[in-house]
């Protein structure tokens, strides 16, 4: 099994590239599955209903998130009746929508993750005491279990993967916009790598117009930010997995530019 990770999404640029990008990636590289982080794709700023069929007519098989998810109300709609739509687990138990989802390839089943760190970030559960009474739930119905754990810290991220390693298939990092090249099989045969980057205008900071964000970080007063244009970049991780142990074999980092 050959499954596709890719990171956060930036506006239209972002969406536009990922629609072109993606269905001719899945044929090169002979891809059974599609994760993409879409908590920034309308306009930078969440996800609306409209804009999440267009990621799975895109080639999206399963959307994660992370706390930008609230950010465009119009998510509410679909967000609890969507099956593979998910936000971070750790959220208060009455927040709207699921952590976690389980999607068919072929005879297997892939369980999706979706976790949100804690440092530099909102107030949310522990996300490794969550995450152990999750994959105790979900191992008895999955082959393959994937961890969107959509952080700030490197640190929190490396800890989270080195705790869990063995248990699951892979983790991966999403929030900073940043593609590392850290990417892993760690001891005990989990895929990781801290970020997988993002798919914006790649003249930019971290998909958004640069002029405003340096202008704030120079007065220290608000600026309307707006999703950059030009030329783009597309980063993702691509998973190969062997299909008699469930276990990943390799982990090759992607990174395409117009």
């Amino acid at each position: 099994m050959r499954i596709l990770m890719v990171g956060d999404i930036v506006g239209k640029p972002g969406r536009y590239f990922f629609m072109e990008q993606t269905p001719e990636l899945k044929l090169a590289k002979k891809i059974d599955m599609v994760v993409v982080n879409g908590e920034n794709a309308a306009h930078g700023k969440g996800l609306t209903p409209q804009i999440f069929d267009e990621l799975i007519r895109g080639g999206a098989d399963v959307v994660t998130s992370g706390n930008h998810i609230w950010d465009n109300s119009n998510i509410l709609q679909i967000i609890d009746n969507e099956p593979f739509l998910i936000r971070p687990a750790n959220y208060p138990e009455d927040t709207p929508g699921k952590g976690f989802c389980i999607f068919p390839v072929g005879n297997k089943k892939v369980g999706v993750v979706n976790l949100s760190g804690r440092t530099f970030m909102p107030p949310v559960d522990c996300p490794f005491r969550l995450a152990e009474k999750i994959f105790e739930f979900i191992k008895k119905n999955c082959d393959v279990i994937l961890v969107d754990f959509h952080a700030e810290a490197t640190s929190e991220k490396i800890a989270f993967a080195n705790y869990f390693d063995g248990q699951v298939t892979a983790v991966v990092g999403t929030h900073t916009h940043v593609q590392t090249a850290d990417e892993k099989l760690l001891p005990k045969g989990t895929a990781y790598i801290s970020d997988l980057g993002m798919v914006a205008a790649e003249n930019s900071v971290l998909g958004m117009a640069i002029e405003p964000v340096v202008k704030r970080f120079l007065t220290g007063r608000p600026s309307k930010f707006e999703v950059a244009e030009g030329s783009r970049i597309y980063c993702a991780v691509l998973i190969t997995i062997d299909d008699k142990t469930n276990k990943a074999v390799s982990i090759e980092r992607i990174q395409i530019k117009d």
